[in-house]
């Protein structure tokens, strides 16, 4: 993908306001209009532009902020990595195909990786050369993780795996799996869970592929059947899975695409303007009950915006997030996923008469609305997050 001239990734010193400007302008000189959402040009970008698109933000210094340098990171903090999020968010651009690889399986490497595991993983996942997917949920254990039933055998130097994870986000497109195993028996519950990084391509993975209710087969059932890895592929000492998972599903509820509420906002701007370019959807913005809805989502959104700020100052202060991460996953999750149904029912009165910007804009957000039902579902249930913030924040008895 070829980039414009772009000028020098700031200093580290120079702090979040000048790296947030640097953003703004390096994403609005370079993103191809045709991977812009609210852009006439748009069509659906392919794996490989995708790619190439993350990779050129990258190398100007936008993706692996708070990585350690000696990683291929900028050794930079939170700060900068918001600025930079919320510039991110602002764009209608396409969402990372390396989500798993630089959200959980960089951060988990970071936590309980070997030296030598670090220097092997972590550069490939920032320059896009390798993917990953998790392999955490099962058919009987779903969100539950103390469930679940994958079981690693150790046999000298090295594991047998046998198994099948569901829901598995990216794996017909993964190099690696960052895979949560047990080594005991299911009554141990907590205990004996044991994570590893296996290559996708090790004899006995097989991936099945699953058509979600938008026509798209993005996540799958994957099979583990004698799948052998040797000991260097073990992520953290055994029995340690629990504690690194738990580690994985704070950061991904607390920090991971923390351009949300940003994003969020575009998509209102969005669907605002689609309304008020058709002579059939405009009437709708003055209905009494719409305006109430739109202050509503616009009032969810700047909450949105203030819980990640100050879990960003709590976590730059040296604050440990732990559960309240759940706090933020079922804020946005539900939030969003009652705005994608304000917004079918607005774009639902779109005909063959209406604008060209009012046709995108049913297409657009009618793939947002049937996608949204799961937002109350992957990362943790909204059932699940409940039950954390009853249990580990408010302390309320498990009899009530």
């Amino acid at each position: 993908m070829q980039m414009d001239k772009n000028p020098a990734i700031p200093d580290a010193a120079a702090g979040p306001a000048v790296y947030r400007q640097y953003a703004r302008q390096w994403l609005r000189a370079n993103l191809p209009a045709h991977m812009r959402a609210d852009s006439a040009d748009y069509r659906t970008p392919t794996l490989d532009e995708c790619r190439d698109w993350e990779a050129a933000m990258y190398q100007a210094g936008l993706a692996g902020m708070t990585w350690p340098k000696a990683y291929g990171g900028l050794g930079l903090t939170l700060r900068e990595h918001l600025a930079v999020n919320k510039e991110v968010g602002a764009l209608a651009m396409p969402e990372s195909v390396s989500s798993i690889g630089k959200e959980l399986a960089g951060p988990i490497i970071q936590t309980v990786g070997t030296e030598q595991q670090k220097l092997q993983f972590l550069p490939r996942i920032l320059s896009m050369q390798d993917y990953w997917c998790q392999g955490f949920s099962e058919p009987d254990a779903g969100s539950d993780l103390a469930r679940l039933r994958t079981k690693a055998v150790p046999e000298g130097d090295s594991w047998r795996i046998d198994g099948q994870k569901i829901w598995t986000s990216g794996a017909a497109k993964a190099h690696y799996c960052l895979l949560l195993t047990r080594t005991g028996t299911v009554a141990d519950k907590h205990r004996g869970l044991l994570m590893f990084a296996v290559p996708m391509d090790t004899p006995g993975i097989r991936v099945v592929p699953i058509k979600s209710i938008d026509g798209k087969e993005s996540f799958a059932e994957v099979f583990f059947d004698n799948v052998v890895v040797p000991d260097s592929a073990r992520l953290g000492a055994p029995d340690e899975g629990w504690n690194a998972a738990i580690r994985v599903l704070s950061i991904e509820r607390a920090t991971n695409r923390m351009y949300r509420a940003w994003r969020f906002e575009c998509e209102l701007r969005q669907l605002i303007a689609a309304c008020k370019s058709d002579p059939q959807l405009a009437p709708l913005l003055d209905d009494g009950h719409t305006q109430r809805r739109i202050g509503e989502v616009v009032g969810e959104i700047d909450a949105l915006k203030g819980l990640v700020e100050r879990t960003v100052r709590q976590m730059v202060a040296g604050e440990k997030i732990g559960a309240r991460g759940s706090l933020t996953k079922l804020y946005w999750s539900e939030c969003h996923q009652a705005f994608a149904a304000l917004a079918l029912s607005l774009v639902s009165h779109v005909t063959p008469r209406s604008s060209a910007l009012a046709q995108r804009a049913r297409k657009h957000f009618t793939t947002g609305y049937l996608f949204a039902r799961a937002e109350t579902i992957y990362a943790g249930t909204t059932e699940v997050q409940l039950d954390i913030i009853a249990d580990r924040i408010m302390n309320l008895p498990k009899d009530l």
